[in-house]
C-alpha cells in the first residue's frame, strides 16, 4: 500500500528519502558523519513542524488513512476480546464494533466506530457512519455492561451518522437521542475516547461519559470544516478558515471544558507507531478506570449529569 504523505509533511519526506538513499551507500562511502547530521536535522524538523500545527492540519492528521482504528486499539490493548453483533431489532451495523474484553485487571465492554483501509472495506464499514441499528447495537452492549457491572469504553472516529433516507426512515434521530438519554443515567463508569474525527450527533451518540479523553491529533465538533465552509461561504474552499473558527482541536476543547484530558501521540501522529499509541492509551485507560470504579453508581450518574449540564453555559 502506498505511503500517504500530507502536503505539510513533504519537507520531512524529502529529507527522509535522502537519508534512506545515503544509508544504502554507507558501506561503500565514508559518510557516517553526514548521515548523523541529517538524522539530527530530520528530528529537529519534525519537532518544529508538529509542535505548531494549524487546526486544519490536525484535521488532516485525524483523517490519515494509516491511522489506527478502533479494532487496532482493541486488539493491541485488550485481552479475551469477544465481539458481539446485532441490535436484536433490524441487523448488525458494521460501522460499529464492540464486545466484551479485559484491559489490565478490568473487565469491560468496549466499542467504537470502525472505518476501512481500502474501498472495499470502507464500503463494508460504511466509512464509519452508523445507521440507527448501530446506535441500538451500542445501547444493547451498554445495557449488558450495566447488567454485569462492567465499565464501558467507547471510541469515536466518524465523519457523522449516516445521512441516507433509509436511516431516517428507521429513526436515526430517535436512536441517537435515546443513547444520549440512556448513557446519561447508566450506572457504570463510561470513558469516551476520540481517536480520530468526531462529527456532529454521529459522534455524540456514543459520546456521553464520565471522562472524555482525546488523542492529540483529533477533532471533535458539531460540524466538519468542509460542511461549515459550504454553509457559510457556499464553497468548500474556506475549510481552513472554518476549522480555525470552529476551534475543534484537543487544546481548544480542553480549554472549553468539553474534554477532560489530552492523550499524547507518537511524534508525527498515531499512524507513525500504532503500538506506541495503543500502549499510551491503554495506560491512561487503566489509570482512569482505577479511579472511576471506586465511585458509587448514584454519585457517578449525578456527576455525569452535572458535567454535561455545565457545557455551553456562558456569562455575558
Amino acid at each position: 500500500m502506498a505511503k500517504t504523505i500530507l502536503d505539510f509533511e513533504k519537507p520531512i519526506f524529502e529529507l527522509e528519502s535522502k537519508l534512506e538513499e545515503m544509508r544504502k551507500f554507507s558501506d561503500n562511502l565514508d559518510i557516517e558523519n553526514d548521515i548523523i547530521r541529517l538524522e539530527d536535522k530530520v528530528r529537529q524538523l519534525k519537532v518544529e513542524l508538529y509542535k505548531d500545527l494549524s487546526r486544519w492540519q490536525r484535521v488532516q492528521l485525524a483523517r490519515h488513512p494509516d491511522r489506527p482504528y478502533t479494532l487496532d486499539y482493541i486488539y493491541s490493548m485488550t485481552e479475551q476480546f469477544v465481539e458481539l453483533h446485532g441490535d436484536r431489532s433490524f441487523k448488525d451495523d458494521k460501522a460499529i464494533v464492540g464486545g466484551l474484553a479485559q484491559i489490565g485487571n478490568h473487565k469491560v465492554v468496549i466499542m467504537g466506530q470502525q472505518k476501512g483501509r481500502d474501498t472495499k472495506s470502507n464500503v463494508y464499514r460504511n466509512f464509519g457512519m452508523m445507521n440507527p441499528e448501530g446506535y441500538r447495537k451500542a445501547l444493547r452492549l451498554m445495557k449488558l455492561a450495566e447488567k454485569f457491572n462492567r465499565p464501558v469504553i467507547t471510541m469515536i472516529d466518524t465523519p457523522g451518522a449516516f445521512p441516507g433516507l433509509e436511516a431516517e426512515e428507521r429513526g436515526q434521530a430517535e436512536a441517537i437521542a435515546r443513547n444520549l438519554f440512556e448513557m446519561s443515567k447508566l450506572k457504570v463508569p463510561i470513558i469516551v475516547v476520540i481517536i480520530g474525527e468526531g462529527a456532529s450527533g454521529g459522534a455524540l451518540g456514543i459520546g456521553v461519559g464520565d471522562r472524555i479523553l482525546m488523542l492529540e491529533n483529533c477533532w471533535y465538533s458539531v460540524i466538519s470544516p468542509e460542511s461549515c465552509s459550504s454553509i457559510l461561504w457556499r464553497s468548500w474552499e474556506y475549510k481552513e478558515q472554518a476549522a480555525e473558527a470552529l476551534r475543534l482541536t484537543a487544546p481548544d476543547l480542553l480549554e472549553q471544558g468539553i474534554i477532560d484530558r489530552i492523550i499524547p501521540e507518537p511524534l508525527g501522529g498515531a499512524h507513525k507507531n500504532h503500538k506506541e499509541a495503543a500502549d499510551t492509551l491503554k495506560a491512561v485507560l487503566i489509570e482512569e478506570l482505577d479511579k472511576l470504579v471506586r465511585i458509587n453508581p448514584d454519585k457517578l450518574v449525578d456527576n455525569r449529569i452535572e458535567k454535561f449540564g455545565k457545557m455551553g453555559v456562558f456569562v455575558e
